[in-house]
């Protein structure tokens, strides 16, 4: 079968990769055409559009970027057209998969949504959409179901990928030294980067025990990184952060998939979120205040297991104070007793090859 995927994010690139390889697995016959990134190359898939070209964050970073993103949107229906597959399956990425739905729909394709967007937060009434146009919606967190159930919406909860990425033993646990590093994750978009690194390379001087990381990937780019890092003394290491993770005593990560990639490593960390205020007052007026949290380790524990730094509150003082807590016996133990909580409602491994065996079965029913 031709399948054609988009992911437009660095998640998104991570998850696709791993659902193409049991694809291909599954189905010997699997051609896969796909908007992605080196992961989703390397795992088989036909890149036609690099995820370096298409994360764009905030609303005002989208308006400045709007003739790419809606050229992009014309190259991608022609590219559908052209390569006439038996199912697009979309990858998160919301501001630019929603807007294919009545286009593919018009044109009798079939259509998989793996990875929901972040409906239960925000802009609900895109649920609609979802129950309109998509043939189905493959779920990773537990509480999605139920919100989804709650529209009409019957999904599959397949678990999530990223269980069956990190490879995290007794072993590695164990090993780690009490004095290492602390790791720094700034995100996987050069905007959040922009606003969130500087910020965290305050903190180094006031921990001269510690040896302190930045994770970085390629596809930003290792000049872009050094010339916010400058003469601070940082290790800078690229594409490697499981490999930092597994060495790390305490973590600042910048909110999204790492926050828990981080929490898989039981590694105690603070959750930061800053960016354009223009954009930062939009998403505040629209999220759903009743959620209460951002960070998905909150909100999958149900309850404020990570401390969240949102905005104004990203300053030195701050993360300061929150590192400190991480590194002491009992702010510790009380973090790595609430990751024990979201191990066990994260589900079983195996998401990646029970959403590509529920794909095939559906496609050929």
């Amino acid at each position: 079968m031709r399948y054609y995927i988009i992911a437009g994010e660095a998640s998104g690139d991570l998850h696709g990769s791993n659902l193409i390889k049991e694809l291909k697995r599954q189905d010997a016959a699997a051609d896969i055409r796909c908007w992605g990134g080196d992961k989703m190359q390397a795992a088989g898939g036909m890149v036609v559009k690099h995820i370096s070209e298409l994360a764009f964050m905030g609303f005002f970073e989208v308006v400045k970027h709007l003739p790419t993103i809606l050229g992009n949107i014309a190259f991608c229906k022609k590219d559908i057209l052209a390569y006439k597959p038996d199912v697009v399956i979309l990858i998160d990425y919301p501001g630019f998969n929603f807007r294919l739905f009545e286009f593919l729909k018009d044109n009798r394709l079939k259509i998989f949504y793996y990875i929901s967007p972040q409906l239960w937060a925000w802009k609900k009434g895109r649920v609609k959409k979802v129950k309109k146009y998509v043939d189905r919606m493959f779920v990773i967190f537990p509480f999605e179901k139920e919100f989804y159930a709650k529209h009409g919406v019957e999904v599959d909860f397949v678990g999530h990928p990223l269980l069956d990425e990190l490879s995290i033993t007794n072993n590695q646990l164990s090993n780690k030294q009490p004095h290492s590093t602390i790791a720094l994750l700034p995100g996987s978009r050069k905007q959040e980067i922009s606003y969130l690194l500087p910020e965290y390379l305050k903190v180094i001087d006031e921990f001269p025990d510690y040896k302190f990381t930045v994770t970085g990937m390629t596809a930003i780019g290792e000049e872009f990184y050094r010339n916010i890092i400058g003469d601070t003394k940082v290790e800078l290491v690229m594409d490697k952060t499981y490999e930092v993770l597994s060495k790390s005593t305490a973590a600042i990560v910048t909110s999204g998939t790492a926050t828990l990639e981080t929490a898989l490593y039981n590694v105690p960390e603070v959750i930061c979120y800053k960016g354009n205020w223009i954009s930062y007052y939009i998403i505040n007026a629209l999220i759903d205040k009743s959620i209460g949290f951002i960070c998905i380790v909150n909100l999958i524990c149900g309850t404020k297991v990570l401390e969240e730094l949102i905005q104004a509150d990203v300053n030195k003082d701050r993360l300061v104070q929150e590192l400190k807590t991480l590194l002491c016996t009992e702010g510790r133990n009380k973090i790595l007793t609430g990751y024990t909580l979201l191990q066990s409602k994260l589900g079983n491994a195996g998401a990646s090859a029970r959403t590509a065996e529920l794909m095939i079965a559906r496609l050929k029913d």
